[in-house]
């Protein structure tokens, strides 16, 4: 059975028992900021098993793309060895939000596996928590599973939860027995870690709450959560025991062996770097199809770590030109269907592979020299030292894990403690800071909030003002009755017209009063979880106390400013899609009274002619004056009439679409203009690269936009009256300023050799006998360090053996230069000469044995200086 039927098969099955199809998710969690990857199928249910948000339907299905590579689940190091580890994986899943519970989903799976994929009960082995008697009996009585092939298993099996507190409960898991000529034994048993039994299907039951003493309270409405790996299903059922052996991988293994010229099957070390290939080629794609680039920090970094050891273990094949981009297509065939989203991106991932690649292999040559060197004695099962560890990954970008690939395939081990203790100084030394976006992180106090208030109503898309009840007061991370005159902190509302910061746009700032006197200024406001609405401020006046009714009035001339910037925003979206390409995709925005911000794909930067163009067609859109129509449309609709969905922003079953005539459609919950025309202007203020593939740009709208003009104005006409000329000959008169000072420049350089050969004959007789060694110790006014060094190159012409040291004094500073003949260089260093004397003045220096050069900033103490080292060589030539 090929996958994709598997996973067809695996939907229908559950779509026909009422549960809703739901897309896979991105791999980037829009709802858990604790997660790097989207590690399981459950994760973009979170909010919803939490009680945080409701949907419109209580049974679901999906195939969720899924990621392990970095933080806590990190699987990358084991991947390509063994028969069952992925970074990217897909997890089949069926879910109950408070509906059916443990009968019906054991009877589902059963049903699934037995009947519909044709699995032999006799081959598969059921496990259950030890204390959950009522789903031993449903399996055991109701179901009549044979009990010789049923086991009971403790917590660390069969429990599971989704953090320290909060929902949890015991699971039932469901093996494959791959026959007895597999080693291992059925789970529980001494020999369970062999590969004989698999597991297949986790069935959990999520029917308690436990808080911090570790009290186990019964949910008012117990769930189901499970997970199937599709990979392993699909190994199962094509009667392979190597998930690399089924129809997921192995056109990629067979591709990967085309391009390396390889045969899979007759090379165990080469096989594992197929394997590797075939792996790492669909994490990247995926996780670039999601909108993740390769960076130095977070998910990019992941990214980044997997495409250098997958560019590592191509270079074991032999593949010594750039490469790893031409397994993007046959990916795209085997998994383009069920994922549209990466046929789409194929041609943007390929070029991020290409050109990371080629980065990447300008340091992987020097980096294992480095490594070579450093291990080409130690014995097997000796560590390669923490300090080596620490300076491939420093210097030359080589991740960790991929020099313990390396160590295990020389039988090495690794100093991890060494390794750390150089990270550690390295941090001391070069302390990365980290400024704060001012969000509200969302705790567990905003969850219990969340799970105890209704969710906040937004008054904003009608208008500024509004009547609201205090639902609750936060001071100092704590819930509080009441905020006096001069206190500061966080106020929930029954309904706002006060905008939470989400999608890019800031929050709303304005005021919240009552007839008593109270005057709260609000600062910002935010959305710590997506139900409530969080206005941060200050009592400025009167008090602030639980149940209050407050008029609630936003800033309404910041409102506008910030609609006029979002709706631009979404013209210059269109605008580059339009002009550059369709490749063009949103990786991030800020939307504020003053400015919009927009990151995009696009491997180069713009000329300026693009931006005139870039400007042009937006402000055309402007004065079309087209209607803003905003519509709440169900998300498959939507999607339907061809609407974008915006980069890191979470999505519900409706979703409101904003239209800007024929330019522009986009999914978008944030306010706006009415129409085109009330955005005034717009003018791209810089174009800059953020990041390997991603440009930046800044603009502005209205009268953000006038003033930005009307400050390069004023430049412009300062810049003209400093030249004497009117604006409209700044060009000219810049030009012909410019080629003047060319040719002084020349002049200057023609006069400066002049006098630096003047110099040399002159000071070629000043040369002394020191110790038996010919010796110029001269000062030059009026020269500076350039001068010295072509100075000094004449001079050692005429004193081929000897030593120069000459000082040049201009406008209060001294720059020294020391050059000493290469057969004196054991006898006197030219560093710490020139070093020893600009001491005495105050400065510093150094460079090799033969060159050095110093500045210092007291000339008055030059003779002093050269006292000094007449006496400083004396000593040395004389000793030696």
């Amino acid at each position: 059975m090929r996958s994709q039927a598997i996973r067809q098969a695996f939907l229908d099955f559950f779509a026909a028992r009422g549960h809703e199809i739901v897309p896979s998710s991105p791999l980037v969690p829009r709802n858990d900021p604790t997660l790097l990857f989207t590690n399981a199928g459950m994760v973009p249910f979170k909010d919803t098993f939490l009680g945080l948000e409701q949907r419109p339907y209580r049974r679901a299905v999906s195939a969720q793309r899924c990621m392990r590579a970095g933080g806590k689940h990190n699987d990358l190091e084991n991947v390509g060895y063994t028969a069952r580890h992925h970074t990217f994986f897909e997890m089949l899943g069926n879910f109950s939000f408070g509906d059916y519970f443990k009968r019906e989903v054991i009877g589902y799976a059963w049903t699934f596996l037995t009947e519909v994929l044709k699995l032999p009960p006799e081959r598969l082995w059921v496990t259950v928590f030890a204390e959950d008697r009522e789903a031993e009996d449903i399996w055991l009585r109701e179901m009549g599973i044979d009990p010789a092939r049923f086991s009971r298993c403790g917590e660390k099996d069969n429990f599971w939860s989704m953090g320290d507190t909060g929902p949890c409960g015991p699971c039932s898991e469901i093996f494959y027995d791959h026959g007895p000529e597999i080693p291992g034994g059925p789970p529980g048993s001494p020999d369970a870690d062999g590969d004989r039994y698999i597991e297949i299907w986790n069935l959990v039951f999520m029917q308690y709450d436990r808080d911090s003493s570790g009290r186990l309270t019964p949910l008012p409405k117990p769930s189901v959560d499970t997970g199937m790996g599709l990979e392993r299903l699909a190994a199962v059922l094509q009667g392979v025991h190597n998930n690399y052996d089924t129809d997921l991988f192995q056109p990629l293994i067979q591709a990967a062996a085309d391009i390396s010229g390889k045969v899979y099957g007759a090379d165990p070390a080469a096989d594992t770097s197929l394997r590797v290939l075939a792996d790492h080629v669909r994490a990247c794609s995926f996780l670039m199809a999601d909108g993740v680039l390769p960076s130095n920090e977070g998910r990019g970094y992941v990214l980044r770590r997997i495409i250098r050891r997958a560019v590592r273990h191509g270079r074991k094949l032999g593949l010594g030109d750039i490469f790893f981009h031409r397994l993007v297509p046959p990916l795209v065939s085997v998994m383009g269907e069920a994922y549209p989203e990466l046929r789409r991106a194929e041609r943007d991932i390929q070029g991020h592979l290409r050109r990371e690649e080629a980065r990447f292999r300008e340091t992987l040559e020097r980096g294992l020299e480095l490594l070579e060197e450093a291990i080409g004695g130690l014995a097997p099962g000796a560590p390669i030292p923490g300090e080596v560890i620490f300076r491939l990954s420093d210097t030359y970008g080589f991740p960790v894990d991929l020099t313990a690939d390396i160590a295990r395939e020389r039988g090495l081990a690794l100093d991890m403690p060494g390794f750390e203790a150089a990270l550690a100084e390295q941090r001391q030394r070069s302390r990365a800071a980290w400024v704060g976006s001012g969000e509200v992180k969302a705790d567990r106090l905003y969850h219990d909030l969340a799970m105890e208030l209704p969710a906040t109503e937004f008054l904003g898309y009608g208008g500024c003002s509004g009547a609201g009840r205090v639902l609750a007061l936060i001071r100092d991370g704590q819930r509080v009755d009441v905020l006096r005159a001069g206190e500061t902190g966080s106020v929930i509302l029954d309904q706002t017209p006060f905008y939470g910061e989400s999608g890019g746009q800031v929050g709303d700032r304005g005021l919240l009063t009552d007839a008593a006197g109270l005057r709260f200024v609000v600062q910002d406001t935010q959305k710590p979880v997506a139900s409530l609405h969080l206005h941060l401020g200050r009592v400025e006046s009167g008090e602030l106390r639980l149940g209050h009714i407050v008029h609630a009035e936003v800033d309404s001339d910041a409102r506008a400013a910030t609609a006029a910037h979002h709706s631009a925003t979404h013209l210059l979206h269109a605008a580059l899609r339009t002009l550059l390409g369709s490749h063009v995709q949103q990786k991030g925005s800020l939307v504020t009274p003053e400015r919009l911000r927009f990151d995009f794909s696009h491997p180069e930067p713009l000329t300026l002619a693009q931006l005139q163009s870039l400007e042009n067609w937006v402000n055309a859109a402007v004065r079309a004056n087209v209607v803003a129509d905003v519509q709440v449309l169900p998300i498959a609709q939507a999607q339907s009439l061809g609407a974008l969905a915006l980069f890191g922003e979470k999505y519900g079953e409706e979703v409101r679409v904003l239209r800007l005539g024929d330019y522009s459609l986009e999914f978008c919950g944030g306010t706006h203009v009415q129409a085109t025309g009330d955005i005034g202007c717009f003018k791209i203020l810089a174009e800059s690269g953020v990041a390997a593939g991603i440009r930046r740009i800044e603009a502005a709208a209205g009268a953000a936009a006038i003033a930005a003009v009307q400050l390069d104005e004023q430049r412009l006409r300062a810049a003209a009256a400093l030249l004497h000329v009117a604006p409209a000959e700044l060009d000219q008169r810049l030009a012909q300023t410019l080629e003047r000072q060319r040719q002084l420049e020349k002049e200057l350089e023609r006069l400066r050799q002049k006098l630096a050969a003047q110099a040399g004959e002159r000071l070629a007789s000043a040369v002394e006998d020191i110790a038996g060694v010919p010796v110029l110790v001269q000062q030059i006014d009026g020269m500076d360090g350039k001068g010295l060094r072509e100075l000094v190159d004449r001079l050692r012409s005429q004193i081929p053996h000897g030593i120069l040291l000459l000082a040049g004094v201009q406008n209060d500073k001294v720059a020294l230069i020391a050059a000493v003949s290469k057969e004196l260089t054991d006898r006197v260093a030219a560093g710490p000469l020139v070093h020893a004397v600009a001491e005495v003045m105050g400065g510093k220096g150094g460079g090799r044995a033969d060159l050095a050069q110093a500045g210092a900033e007291h000339p008055e103490q030059l003779t002093a200086a050269f006292a000094l080292a007449r006496a400083w060589l004396e000593q040395r030539l004389s000793a030696a």
